[in-house]
């Protein structure tokens, strides 16, 4: 096997099973065991991987409403406000955009009246001047991740 694509088929390998065991990964890719762990510190040193962690169904824990709100703000509350929206616990998304709007936020919650509160607390800070909140009614892809391009050998 030529070395070329084992990063990217590691990662994919990991995509699959991100508790895979090194063994396994090694059998899977038919690759030693030292050279998986190689090839994978090298990917965290490098902050190609950042870590590990389990993928949540927040629905079977009660978090039933996901909310999508989009935020007008001005410029130099920016990044204030996207620090804000990173440290509550209901917001799981937060990304800064182009377009009508200048930052998307995802949050799950328990139910309506989480999410309203939520809402009308974003709303009374001065430097957002506009919002737009879209519910979703059903989720039909989540928490993917796309899988790496290999070459055929």
């Amino acid at each position: 096997m030529s070395y070329d694509n084992l990063d990217s088929q590691l990662i994919n390998a990991l995509l699959d099973d991100g508790r895979a065991s090194l063994r396994s990964l090694g059998e899977g890719l038919d690759v030693s065991v030292t050279t998986v762990s190689n090839h994978i510190n090298d990917l965290e040193a490098e902050g190609v991987i950042e870590g590990y962690t389990p993928v949540i169904n927040y629905g079977e824990l009660g978090y039933d409403v996901t909310a999508i709100m989009q935020l007008k703000v001005e410029g130099a509350a920016l990044a204030e406000i996207v620090d804000r929206l990173r440290d509550q616990v209901q917001i799981i998304t937060v990304y800064e955009v182009t377009g009508d709007y200048d930052i998307i936020a995802i949050g799950k919650f328990e139910d309506t009246n989480g999410m309203n509160a939520q809402i009308k607390e974003l709303l009374s800070d001065v430097d957002i001047r506009e919002s737009n909140t879209s519910v979703v009614l059903k989720s039909v892809c989540e928490n993917e991740q796309s899988e790496l391009n290999v070459d055929d050998e």
